[in-house]
Parts: C-alpha cells; sequence; structure tokens
C-alpha cells in the first residue's frame, strides 16, 4: 500500500526535503517556471496541460505519477481526472518545484503526495501505478538518464498501464524552432519526441506510439506496458 500524504486548505504544505542528486538537469527558479512556460508555449500552456491529460486517458480510480512534475500544472489536473478514489503523485528533484506544487495543491484542498525524488530512483513499488506522465523534461536527460528513467517508470507501472510523455519534437529548419528549442534543451539538439518510440521499446514497453496529435514544436508518445 502506497503512503499518501493529505493536504488541507487549512494546512501549510510540508516543507520538501533536500535536493536528490540525478544527471538530469535541475530548474531551480520555480517562481518563475510558469511564466516562462506560458511564454515559451505563446500563452498556450493551458492548452497543453489539458491536452496532456487528455491523451493520458486518466480514468477515475487510477494512480498516477506525474515524473518531473515541476510546480504541479499537470499533476493537479490529474488529481480532478482520477477522482476521490484515485491517488496522484508527483515526484522532482528541485525542492523548490516540489514547493510550489504542495501550496498549488493545498490551495485547492487536494490530496496530492508531492516528493522529492529522481527519475532513476522512483520511490514507488514494482506495478504500483496505473499511468506516467511526463511533460518537457525528457529533453532535459542525456542519453544514458533517458534509458535509466524509462526502465523505472516501466517497473512502477502495472500490467496494461500507460506512459504518457510530452516534449519537443524533432528540430526543424525554422529559426523560431531552433531558437526555442536551443533556449530550453541542454543536451543537444538532436534529441526530438520522434526518438522515444524505439527507446520505449528497449525498456521493455509491448507498445510504444508518437500519436498523431501536437502542437506548436510539442508531440506526444504513449507506451504500454
Amino acid at each position: 500500500m502506497l503512503h499518501h500524504s493529505h493536504t488541507h486548505k487549512t494546512e501549510e504544505p510540508a516543507p520538501p526535503s533536500g535536493t536528490v542528486q540525478t544527471q538530469g538537469r535541475l530548474i531551480r527558479w520555480a517562481s518563475s517556471y510558469d511564466l516562462f512556460t506560458n511564454v515559451l508555449t505563446f500563452g498556450q500552456s493551458w492548452r497543453l496541460r489539458k491536452m496532456t491529460v487528455d491523451n493520458a486517458a486518466i480514468k477515475p480510480g487510477d494512480s498516477v505519477l506525474d515524473v518531473g512534475c515541476g510546480t504541479g500544472e499537470v499533476t493537479i489536473p490529474a488529481k480532478v481526472r482520477a477522482g476521490k478514489d484515485g491517488h496522484a503523485y508527483g515526484i522532482d528533484p528541485a525542492p523548490e518545484m516540489i514547493a510550489v506544487a504542495r501550496g498549488k495543491a493545498a490551495r485547492k484542498g487536494l490530496e496530492i503526495d508531492f516528493r522529492v525524488a529522481a527519475i532513476e530512483a522512483l520511490p514507488f513499488p514494482d506495478s504500483s501505478m496505473d499511468v506516467v506522465t511526463s511533460s518537457l523534461m525528457m529533453h532535459h536527460l542525456p542519453d544514458e538518464l533517458r534509458v535509466r528513467g524509462l526502465a523505472e517508470i516501466y517497473r512502477v507501472l502495472k500490467p496494461g498501464g500507460h506512459v504518457l510523455i510530452f516534449d519537443f519534437m524533432r528540430p526543424t529548419k525554422s529559426f523560431l524552432n531552433q531558437f526555442m528549442i536551443a533556449l530550453t534543451m541542454h543536451h543537444g539538439l538532436d534529441f526530438g519526441i520522434e526518438d522515444l518510440p524505439k527507446m520505449l521499446k528497449g525498456a521493455g514497453f509491448a507498445q510504444a506510439t508518437k500519436l498523431d496529435e501536437k502542437f506548436l514544436f510539442f508531440g506526444f508518445v504513449r507506451g504500454v506496458k
């Protein structure tokens, strides 16, 4: 049975524990992150959050893990979709992000278990999640860490469970596309969401598909265990 923390409107969010060790890039400027994401998406961050949760196909009663949850902008609507009988968990290696996410959940009166943790060491039992989401995180990781992280996601998913990953598509020759990706990518411009189906299959996923739906420079991949 997974431990599930309880957060109520009248309670102060518990302080996050210290930063964990990870080879991925940490974003420490949590107070500005939502604004940056909205600028990056030309004011359409709300639309991308909705598209992510819609494509994650979360059902009432599901246990959902948001990997690299940042300030909780996907975790919170994921919990709403999972409902009172469902559970939502969010992990991020930056305690600053977790502090902001906990505050948001507390203000909305939602029970969400936010933890300081890294993708390469998910603090959850094997086969404990119905759905895993990851938004705008994979491009922060070096290739070797992507491989390890996808293996961890596979481990915590239940048989028949699925992961929904949202990230940049491979760069095009468009100057704007090159500029926006260069602004946010930290391990070169040779990674795109198109690379993930092969990596997901390498991690053991029975199905891995790039979805037809896309927005601006972003796309979605779904993998089924």
